[in-house]
């Protein structure tokens, strides 16, 4: 049997298999862990400092004396860095310049309504201090500090902090030369539950943050979970995922790489293709067996694969959609002769991926769109990044004395109603038009 199993949309293992789809954000927060990292988030938030450096020292294996020593900068990088790799500093170019073209766009003043009297007023303001997490267990991602710094910095934040574990920082210089230039200037070496509750409460020599944004573990989610209360996040992510919906004279070699290009994230990733053809299904079965033999990453892929992957055969393109609606996914990928028609009838999927010639991977680097995507089915009402993500919305309300004095029995007949006598009365003050000040 190869590792991608091939399954009937309307056989007793498809209906179980889209059911678990369905409800996959039941797993975002396993009970063990939420216990612990409530544990830990209490103690940074009691402990401050103190208890800050003990997390690093337990969960991030550094030996830090004092906190300034999770501070990191250029001069506590190694003696002997190692050099960038070929190629990084163009890249990485252009994928600053996409990420600040889409997002650029997203910017815009308030508004301001004048009408009969009445000045209403939307003032949009940058939040004042964010704080990006930026994980570096498997891998180390400076995409994922574009694709947050970016939008943060065109909304217009002042203070952008960074919290990364410290090993990661250390052994990735793209990581570090990606941040200075971004020009940011705060980078706490600390990763995981604690790095979180540090930012959310503040402590004595790390300043409390208004949102924390960024993927992270397991840890970092259910921390973030429980300080949304405190702090505004950006969303629980979870594991990452792709649906590729392929039909007709789709390539199998393609599909099998698109696949296996998030099959390799985590093992938790969610890999599927939906398709209506079965001997694609076969063919990309068997493609992605040839691949792996040559992978890297095949060990994380492969149980990515067993675990979660899947190739779903339906009976058309219409329950292909029904599907995707379902399962709400991270990324959706269309391959094949109606891959442009498809596109427009999605509803439910985060960020949509038309042709063969548009791999999900372009949009984890250089598309433009920012790669912080919801995910576990959240995509039904919950949005990408962006600029928006980083502002915020107030409003302000004028009346000339006529103008109340035409609204006042309104306003004050609905608060009688509500059983609100002192706002009726508020109201009816106005009543007369007389000038109150």
């Amino acid at each position: 049997m190869g590792t991608l199993k091939i399954l009937q949309a309307d056989s007793g293992k498809g209906r179980r298999l889209l059911e678990r789809l369905r409800r996959r954000s039941d797993g975002l927060l396993d009970e063990n862990i939420l216990n612990r990292t409530r544990k830990i988030v209490r103690a940074v938030r009691e402990g401050g400092d103190r208890a800050l450096l003990a997390a690093v020292r337990q969960y991030d294996g550094i030996a830090c004396k004092t906190i300034s020593d999770l501070r990191l900068e250029s001069s506590s990088a190694p003696s002997s860095p190692a050099p960038l790799p070929d190629g990084f500093e163009g890249a990485l170019e252009r994928a600053i310049t996409a990420v600040e073209s889409y997002h650029r766009e997203q910017v815009h003043s308030g508004s301001r309504i004048e009408k009969d009297g009445v000045e209403l007023i939307e003032h949009r303001r940058p939040l004042r201090r964010v704080a990006v997490y930026v994980p570096g267990g498997r891998a180390a991602y400076p995409s994922t500090a574009v694709m947050t710094v970016v939008p943060a910095r065109l909304a217009g934040v002042e203070e952008l902090a960074v919290a990364t574990p410290p090993g990661s920082w250390r052994r990735n210089p793209a990581l570090r030369f990606t941040l200075e230039r971004l020009g940011v200037e705060e980078v706490w070496g600390m990763g995981g539950a604690h790095a979180v509750a540090a930012f959310a409460y503040g402590t004595e020599s790390v300043r409390r943050v208004d949102k924390i944004v960024g993927p992270g573990n397991a840890w970092v989610t259910t921390a973030k979970h429980l300080v949304s209360g405190t702090v505004a996040i950006d969303s629980l992510a979870g594991p990452s995922e792709v649906v590729v919906v392929a039909t007709g004279y789709a390539d199998p070699e393609l599909v099998a790489a698109d696949l296996l290009a998030q099959a390799e994230h985590d093992p938790q990733a969610l890999a599927l293709l939906i398709t209506d053809r079965r001997r694609l299904a076969k063919a990309v079965a068997k493609e992605v067996d040839r691949q792996l033999a040559n992978l890297e990453t095949a060990t994380v892929a492969k149980a990515s694969l067993r675990a979660q992957g899947a190739a779903v055969i339906v009976s058309d393109m219409d329950e292909a959609l029904l599907w995707v609606d379902e399962i709400a996914p991270e990324h959706l990928q269309l391959i094949g002769e109606d891959a442009e028609a498809l596109a427009e009838r999605i509803g439910n999927a985060a960020a949509t991926f038309v042709g063969a010639a548009t791999p999900v991977v372009f949009g984890d680097y250089l598309a433009g769109p920012s790669h912080v995507l919801p995910t576990a089915g959240t995509a039904r009402f919950s949005s990408a990044l962006g600029v928006e993500d980083f502002i915020r919305r107030s409003h302000q309300v004028r009346y000339t004395t006529a103008a109340a004095a035409r609204r006042a029995a309104a306003a004050a007949r609905l608060a009688e109603i509500e059983g609100l006598p002192a706002h009726a009365a508020s109201a009816r003050l106005r009543e007369q038009g007389e000038d109150v000040g």
